[in-house]
């Protein structure tokens, strides 16, 4: 058996076999959607303020925000939800990019009880990826 295993790990390699990842390199959209992704999740649970991120959103998705942020402040004024801050963690981060200078990413945030879909539209714009969409489920 012992001699089987050496003749096994002696053999020649099979030359320049590609090894493919698990899981792709991150790219600088990939990185960038994450880190939207958690802020907007953040944003919804107030703890973070939307003019926070605002060179990272257009001004439209800044307006959308803020509308959201309020609804969620409102509600969560009515309802008994806890004070303390939510524990978020960004899980899986999908993107696909249609078209030359455009991204479309979808960023899955964790709490405790449940999970948030962040989808959003980026754009390259001056060199910096830029959200003119988002989303959240």
């Amino acid at each position: 058996m012992a001699e089987e295993a050496r003749r096994i790990d002696d053999a020649e390699p099979m030359g320049d076999v590609p090894r493919l990842s698990a899981v792709p390199p991150p790219t600088d959209v990939e990185d960038t959607a994450r880190a939207l992704g958690l802020c907007v999740a953040e944003i919804l649970t107030g703890s973070r303020e939307v003019d926070s991120i605002a060179r990272w959103i257009t001004d439209e998705v800044h307006r959308h925000l803020q509308q959201r942020a309020a609804v969620a402040a409102r509600a969560r004024q009515l309802g008994s939800r806890s004070r303390g801050r939510a524990l978020l963690r960004v899980g899986s981060v999908i993107v696909c990019r249609p078209a030359d200078g455009v991204a479309e990413a979808t960023v899955v945030v964790h709490t405790r009880s449940h999970a948030r879909a962040v989808a959003m539209r980026l754009e390259k714009r001056q060199g910096r990826w830029r959200a003119t969409a988002v989303g959240v489920l």
